[in-house]
């Protein structure tokens, strides 16, 4: 049984535990949070832009600590699960690998490269195991893109597009701070920069034009290009001001034989509740001007954190290699986004 510790009692934090409770083989037997409330099961406050809403927890069993360092000296744990904000991921990182334990961390895998760097060499010098939650390429639509890409069997890739749009996350007071989450840049757009390095390796050179906010990419699309000079990548991402839309995502994959596409978003349906729906099923269209549906599930984003989970669950004891959740795929999402945010410059 591997034995886990969650630092970080938000959101995700909340997703993280729910999705363990459902898995073999692995338990939550430690959390740590700053707030009492939640350390007594009160999580009702919490809420995200998909998924489960907050409520009471029963976390009889399970040990609570105030501080990280706490949990990682004392609790019997063999994963930290480090669900914090943004600025907080390599110093808890590191200090868990130095105590020896493996560590799982929420994207972004920090603030920038050269705290990547460090929890890389942290991990190298503990010999203990450090995976980054990105968890887009588990969601049915991302697994399907890259099981198509990958086979070869339409040919070469030749260029993609990518959205991820949000409503302005107005509960998340700290979202706006360069130096706690990073706006959407990299609490965001990250996603497809991870999914961008899956797909077509580092970009040579980035071009970037959109908004700011606090001195941070608000919104904007960037154009990616790569050494070969044969492939392009655009990417459109950041916030908007009108609720009505709370969460779009979608992408268009372009290879010799086939293109995949898909859309979806969250949208309010006018009586106060939200509905998420295919604004483009996913479709793969042909050299033979056929259009096929895959079958892909009922989309439940739930669905996607379990199978990352699970996959983590079979990397510690080493069933499993990393895969998408390696750290240096992780560290290299964090270039790109700072290759872009370098590049902001206004239309």
């Amino acid at each position: 049984m591997i034995r886990v510790g969650i630092v970080g009692v938000g959101f995700m934090g909340m997703v993280h535990y729910l999705t363990y409770l459902k898995l073999l083989g692995i338990e939550v037997v430690a959390i740590c949070d700053s707030n009492r409330d939640r350390l007594n099961g009160d999580w009702s406050e919490i809420q995200g832009n998909f998924g489960p809403v907050g409520q009471k927890m029963d976390l009889t069993g399970i040990l609570t600590y105030e501080s990280a360092e706490e949990l990682i000296a004392e609790a019997n744990v063999d994963l930290i699960d480090i669900t914090l904000p943004p600025a907080m991921h390599a110093e808890i990182a590191i200090k868990a690998l130095q105590a020896g334990r493996h560590v799982f961390c929420e994207k972004p895998m920090a603030m920038d490269v050269g705290d990547c760097d460090r929890m890389l060499q942290a991990a190298i010098d503990s010999d203990r195991k450090l995976l980054i939650g990105h968890v887009l390429p588990f969601n049915p639509e991302y697994a399907w893109a890259l099981q198509e890409v990958h086979s070869g069997k339409y040919g070469k890739i030749l260029s993609g597009s990518f959205k991820r749009i949000i409503s302005d996350p107005s509960w998340l007071t700290d979202y706006w701070k360069a130096d706690v989450v990073g706006g959407p840049m990299l609490d965001l757009h990250v996603h497809d920069a991870h999914f961008i390095r899956l797909l077509f390796g580092m970009p040579s050179r980035v071009t970037t034009r959109g908004s700011q906010r606090n001195g941070l990419a608000e919104h904007w699309s960037s154009l990616f290009e790569f050494s070969d000079g044969t492939v392009h990548v655009l990417a459109t991402s950041g916030v908007i001001n009108q609720q009505g839309r709370p969460f779009l995502h979608g992408f268009e994959i372009q290879m010799e034989k086939a293109t995949l596409a898909f859309d979806f978003a969250v949208i309010d349906s006018g009586i106060g509740e939200e509905q998420g729906r295919y604004l483009c099923k996913p479709i793969l269209l042909d050299s033979r001007g056929h259009a096929t549906y895959p079958s892909l599930g009922n989309g439940d984003p739930m669905h996607a954190f379990a199978a990352e989970l699970e996959h983590v669950s079979k990397v510690i004891p080493g069933e499993l290699t990393a895969g998408v959740l390696a750290c240096d795929l992780a560290r290299d999402a964090i270039q790109i986004c700072q290759m872009q945010s370098d590049n902001l410059a206004f239309p």
